[in-house]
């Protein structure tokens, strides 16, 4: 999995990871949804990974996923955010995921 994230959020997040000394994760979040299908694409802040954890391809900034969950998202996606609606997006070159992707500090 390859994530590139924009300018804009990569000035959004860096002085988040810097003040907090967290690290990323692309998460697919399943937690009251009922079904693994229905997870919600989450943008993260942990401590340190877990050994499920893999690392992701960054440009810019680094983060992690778990594998498994591979399998709903392309290859390669773009992370972007919108300072005018203080909100994250996920987008491919194939379609939007979502323009509120959620990030949970």
């Amino acid at each position: 999995m390859r994530i590139s994230f924009t300018a804009a959020a990569v000035d959004y997040l860096t002085p988040i990871l810097q003040q907090t000394n967290k690290q990323l994760k692309f998460l697919h979040d399943t937690e009251g949804c009922g079904c693994v299908v229905s997870g919600v694409p989450t943008l993260t802040l942990i401590d340190e990974p877990t050994v499920d954890d893999r690392a992701g391809e960054a440009d810019p900034l680094s983060f992690y996923f778990e594998p498994r969950h591979k399998v709903y998202y392309e290859e390669h996606m773009n992370i972007d955010y919108a300072p005018h609606k203080n909100s994250f997006s996920l987008k491919s070159d194939s379609q939007i995921y979502t323009l509120h992707l959620r990030f949970v500090q």
